[in-house]
């Protein structure tokens, strides 16, 4: 049950009555729930505040000089939907409850009442509200799953997993700078888990949505704050309070926002597009970028006080190629966690096929990884396999066939040598050495019985 004496920061009330005794009442009252409590007298007083700002909550008594309150939240239609009302009237018959039910009312209090009475109905109103904004989260969780354990032993990682965990507990921001695929959402949700912070987790990446609709994402809007704003709509911002934001991309944010977010991050308010009302948030912002922001700040495409409010806390993350250590861990996560989203049978991979991707510089980083070992497990091919017939030709254009044996060696002699290369080639892996060579691996074992060898 939600405590309505935290103030939820990112919501808004309303209180519309004529008397202003009552006005003043529950403005004091809710002040101690809400970070915005508005008061109107009439209609068109609310109006007026509403063309200014989104409100979550509205009080309104039903009684009201030119228009009552049931006609006005009627007119509003779709308008007010993503609002909870609560009638207020001290004139109570049956007609009236059930025009109230009908034009969508959370609850109806008859006058006088206690100031308990309000505040159970007003915390109602809360859960309801929080409850839609962690389903809507939920859903895009759902739809963004991704692992949150940072698999890797290498020295790099620990040494990256060891500043996580001590950055995170702290409210500051965090730039985290990575080549692209490198998992930079991975090392966000990782601060975010261990921050302890009671808020949501919300990934935005910059660069996917529209420069124009920018601000509106993240900030919201009110009604008419532009054509087809129909509704106003919480930003994400909004929904992140309490908890994480991470600014996915952030290189790629236009000047303009660019204004905004430092204004967000040094005053911790959000104005939501066409708002005059500023709304406190307490939201944790972690932005991410695969870009030289110094670069770019030279260049004049990113804002030099931006740069230096965003890079309070700094994490690196290595490339792939920086740590081939962990490619074993990696692929052998990602063939547990594959094999079963797609419903097939999990593959031990042989050491040639390790071997194998240990060797590559891996561009695309654990992006790249995790796509071929998909596709392999798809396909029912080997890392190996496909490597040979798909990555290795453009991977190693260049390379140079290795120079025969002697033409004076004896045919054993070659067979023998051969044999042993192909072998120290796989590590010692006679299996895999044998599948390459075409023949059984009792075959192998025969023949090194044959040269007086053992294992």
């Amino acid at each position: 049950m939600v405590d309505i004496a935290t103030p939820n920061t990112a919501m808004s009330v309303l209180v519309v009555d004529d008397e202003s005794g009552m006005r003043s009442f529950l403005k004091k009252a809710l002040a101690r729930s809400f970070s915005l409590v508005e008061t109107a007298g009439s209609v068109e007083e609310a109006e007026q505040l509403r063309s200014r700002c989104h409100f979550d909550l509205l009080i309104v008594d039903i009684s009201l000089p030119g228009r009552d309150g049931i006609e006005w939240h009627e007119a509003l239609n779709e308008d007010t939907r993503r609002s909870d009302v609560i009638f207020m009237t001290g004139f109570a018959d049956m007609d009236t409850a059930i025009r109230a039910l009908r034009a969508g009312a959370s609850d109806f209090i008859l006058k006088p009442f206690r100031l308990e009475q309000m505040m159970q109905s007003v915390q109602r109103c809360i859960e309801r509200r929080l409850l839609r904004r962690e389903n809507l989260l939920l859903r895009r969780e759902m739809a963004q799953s991704h692992p949150h354990t940072i698999i890797g032993k290498s020295q790099n990682i620990l040494e990256m997993k060891d500043v996580i965990r001590r950055v995170a507990p702290t409210t500051s921001v965090v730039l985290i700078e990575g080549e692209s695929g490198t998992g930079k959402e991975l090392v966000a949700r990782s601060l975010h888990q261990l921050s302890n912070r009671s808020g949501s987790f919300v990934p935005v990446n910059c660069g996917a949505i529209a420069p124009d609709l920018l601000e509106s994402e993240l900030f919201g809007h009110i009604s008419g704050a532009f054509t087809g704003a129909r509704t106003g709509r919480e930003g994400l911002f909004s929904f992140a309070n309490g908890g994480t934001i991470f600014l996915d991309e952030i290189g790629e944010m236009p000047l303009q926002m660019q204004t905004a977010l430092l204004r967000v991050l040094e005053q911790r308010t959000i104005r939501p597009v066409g708002s005059e009302k500023e709304i406190p948030v307490d939201v944790r912002v972690v932005a991410a970028t695969n870009r030289e922001l110094m670069a770019e700040v030279e260049a004049g495409r990113f804002r030099r006080d931006l740069y230096y409010r965003l890079n309070v806390l700094n994490i690196l993350i290595p490339s792939l190629r920086e740590r081939p250590d962990d490619v074993v861990d990696l692929v052998h996560h990602f063939t547990r966690q594959l094999a079963t989203e797609l419903g097939v049978r999990e593959v031990a991979w042989s050491h040639e096929d390790l071997q194998v991707l240990q060797r590559y510089d891996w561009p695309g980083n654990i992006r790249e990884l995790r796509n071929m070992v998909e596709r392999c497990l798809l396909l029912g091919k080997p890392p190996a396999d496909y490597w040979r017939s798909q990555v290795a030709p453009e991977a190693e254009p260049d390379a140079q066939c290795e120079p025969g044996y002697p033409v004076q060696m004896a045919l054993k002699e070659v067979e023998r040598l051969h044999v042993l290369k192909v072998i120290e080639e796989h590590g010692g892996n006679k299996s895999a050495a044998a599948r390459v060579l075409g023949v059984s691996r009792k075959t192998l074992d025969r023949k090194f019985k044959e040269w007086g060898l053992t294992d």
